[in-house]
């Protein structure tokens, strides 16, 4: 990668970027400065939006949009708030700009986002006609990495037992109502979520309107007030299993908010959000033709121990998916009681 600027040293530690939302972060018009801009040159296929946009929580994410041939992330990055605009000038040149006082990491951070650190290994795509189609058809689908734990575990936990769509609304709402405006020129107002004390100080009524349950609420907030040390014992675990280890023994966090967050934050290729209430389904009706439990998707996955995130993820390439049954949920709204 080519850069305008000094690489600088990827800050593991988040606490730095520890501060209690204050009025003057909602000004709807942040000073943009001059951006900061770099070049990078991946050494691998890639295709950009499939792989960044991995990191977006539905359509109306106010930290993720998409202008044109241009992808815009707000994210609160350990030396601060920061925007990133991401766009391909040409194939294999990727152009980015970057505001705010993160713009220097989130630069230094691009790479990961782009899937650089994703390593293929000894990934054998043959022992499945469907994977080795789709792994052929898709050369560009790489796993995507932010390094920014607490951002990638909240929004697990926002996740938990409900459909996509509330817990997308859910998010979009706190925060829009609780983080930061993002700075630069975005084609639309952006937000980055809030710190990770600002998490402790959402207030009960903002849960409630936003329709996220007392249970993920809680823990949310339970999780933040321990947000500093969970990041750090995250970033210092040898492997998946050492992740899990430190997010499961919070309380309100399982395997299956553990699993998302090594997928969003660290790019796992292993990880499997065991507990999802389609994700077997759909592995199971792309490699045999029939519905499996939980268990019965563990031993498909097994011939590619390692590398089964990335086997889900060539299964979503691969556009097979099971008939619908029955007509879409629609979940009572009970914010209003």
């Amino acid at each position: 990668m080519t850069t305008s600027l000094s690489r600088i040293p990827r800050t593991r530690d988040a606490a730095a970027s520890v501060a209690r939302p204050r009025a003057t972060s909602r000004d709807p018009r942040p000073d943009h400065g001059r951006p900061l801009e770099t070049e990078y040159r991946p050494r691998h296929p890639l295709d950009l939006r499939r792989t960044v946009l991995y990191q977006r929580h539905g359509a109306g994410d106010p930290t993720m949009t998409v202008a044109g041939a241009v992808i815009w992330r707000a994210s609160r990055t350990p030396l601060g708030v920061a925007t990133l605009a991401i766009r391909e000038t040409h194939p294999g040149v990727i152009r980015a700009a970057a505001w705010g006082p993160g713009r220097e990491w989130a630069l230094d951070q691009l790479p990961a986002l782009c899937g650089a650190d994703d390593q293929l290994g000894d990934f054998d795509a043959s022992r499945h006609p469907l994977i080795a189609n789709a792994h052929h058809r898709n050369p560009g689908i790489r796993l995507s990495r932010t390094d920014l734990v607490f951002e990638a575990l909240a929004s697990a936990i926002f996740e938990q037992k409900v459909t996509g769509v509330q817990a997308f609304a859910a998010w979009r709402r706190i925060v829009t109502w609780c983080g930061e405006r993002a700075p630069g020129p975005t084609p639309s107002p952006m937000f980055a979520p809030p710190t990770i004390e600002g998490w402790q100080y959402v207030p009960s009524w903002a849960w409630h309107r936003a329709g996220l349950e007392p249970p993920q609420s809680k823990a949310v907030v339970r999780a933040a007030r321990r947000g500093a040390s969970i990041e750090r014992a995250v970033l210092a675990a040898d492997d998946g299993e050492g992740v899990d280890r430190v997010l499961v023994s919070q309380p309100g966090i399982g395997p299956w908010t553990s699993a998302e967050t090594r997928i969003r934050a660290l790019g796992d290729p292993d990880a499997v959000s065991v507990g999802d209430y389609h994700l077997a389904h759909e592995v199971g009706y792309a490699l045999t033709g029939q519905r499996v439990d939980d268990d019965g998707m563990l031993r498909l996955l097994a011939p590619w121990a390692g590398q089964r995130q990335r086997v889900i993820r060539l299964i979503g390439a691969s556009g097979v998916r099971e008939p619908r049954r029955a007509h879409r949920l629609h979940p009572e709204d009970h914010r209003n009681r």
